[in-house]
């Protein structure tokens, strides 16, 4: 009797668990009904064909777990017992967070489409409005066309207020080395000596620049002749 109620549990488990797969596969295509590129004025076909077998198989659940709770019930095994209220606890709150899903779904699906709806009403109108009053059609349109125009100069303002900011930021930065430039030879013309070291390196480099400038041309000359 044990074993036989065992194989009966561990079936139902197994149908339990498979239907809760089935139902996660079904919320995925039925959430997409939801979207703006797929929703449409009313439920179609393949909507409401989704939400009954949604429907249904919450259903089905629902008697599982009373099948399982009556075998659990009936069991003798204390230890077996336990883990099994374990388990057919945890198929009642996923039974709970799956109908709950579902009504979240149907919530979202119906403000989905009313906003659709209103947005297409609201186009219609529009479009009617415009068909029935060309002048003020034209006017629209030129509003439009003035407000595009006035974004367009809103951003080369800003672009430009950036280039200007630049040019003013290189430009302190031009004046903070100059400053610091000038500080600099301030600093070095009061040290003793310091002038008549910085003539002898220019005379230096004059020299070694005349040195290189006559080799250079000794050797050009040489060419010259021997070539």
């Amino acid at each position: 009797m044990s074993t036989t109620a065992g194989t009966g549990w561990a079936q139902l488990r197994q149908q339990a668990r498979s239907l809760e797969t089935q139902t996660e596969t079904l919320f995925h295509t039925y959430s997409q009904f939801s979207t703006p590129t797929t929703i449409f004025p009313t439920p179609t076909d393949e909507e409401k064909k989704t939400e009954a077998q949604l429907e249904d198989i919450l259903e089905r659940r629902e008697a599982l777990t009373s099948r399982l709770s009556l075998l659990l019930s009936s069991s003798s095994d204390l230890t077996a017992s336990a883990l099994k209220q374990n388990n057919l606890s945890r198929h009642r709150e996923i039974l709970l967070d799956h109908r709950r899903e579902l009504a979240r779904l149907r919530a979202s699906i119906a403000t989905a489409r009313d906003r659709a709806n209103l947005l297409s009403t609201v186009r219609s109108d529009i479009s009617a409005y415009r068909s029935a009053n060309p002048e003020a059609a034209e006017a629209d349109y030129m509003l439009d066309e003035r407000r595009r125009i006035d974004n367009s100069h809103s951003i080369a303002d800003s672009v430009l207020s950036q280039a200007y900011a630049v040019n003013e930021s290189f430009g302190v930065q031009r004046e903070t080395l100059a400053s610091i430039n000038r500080r600099i030879v301030g600093a070095a013309s009061q040290v003793p000596g310091i002038n008549g070291l910085m003539a002898r390196i220019g005379a230096k480099k004059r020299r070694d620049g005349i040195i290189l400038g006559s080799f250079i041309a000794l050797c050009f000359l040489v060419l010259f002749f021997w070539g």
